[in-house]
């Protein structure tokens, strides 16, 4: 899959989690923030980032850039996905559904993040198993980047969209 130039894009960010992290020393305990941030364009691009900092603001910062580095296209159809699929990273899987217009963004805190930046407005998920937010996000980001459309799984095969259609 080919790099997305992220300055020719208009990415919105969201900050998923924030979480305060430390470190025992000799000299006691060293306090630092730890951000989680989705940005996407709204149109089928989306990616995810982690920073760590002394301060919030710097943190969120480095996820910013972090998540500009690691984004990926989603394959839509209309304003829902193509099919359904399970995205799975460690502990944490999701299952997503696409939903007829109207239905809306079905799906909790990190998932909800994750498909409204990437421009979904009609799907119904759920998380199974793990509720971290960092696994929960990886786990839909792998589920959409493995999602096909028609025109990619006939060039795939080497036939036209109407013999994969039937």
């Amino acid at each position: 899959m080919a790099l997305i130039d992220a300055s020719k894009l208009e990415l919105a960010e969201k900050v998923v989690a924030i979480n305060r992290v430390s470190k025992t020393v000799k000299g006691g305990r060293i306090m630092k923030f730890s951000a989680l941030v989705v940005v996407g364009d709204g149109n089928g691009i989306v990616g995810f980032g982690l920073g760590k900092s002394n301060e919030v603001p710097d943190a969120i910062r480095k996820a910013i850039e972090d998540a500009k580095k690691n984004l990926i296209k989603v394959s839509l159809r209309g304003t829902t996905i193509p099919h359904e699929t399970v995205g799975k990273f460690g502990a944490g899987a999701v299952l997503m559904r696409p939903a007829p217009e109207g239905t809306g963004v079905i799906a909790g805190g990190p998932v909800r993040s994750v498909v409204e930046m990437a421009g979904i407005k009609n799907i119904r998920t759920k998380s199974l198993r793990s509720n971290n937010p960092c696994n929960v996000v990886r786990a839909t980001i792998a589920g959409l980047a493995s999602l096909r459309d028609a025109e990619q799984v006939a060039a795939i095969r080497g036939k036209t969209v109407k013999e994969i259609l039937g």
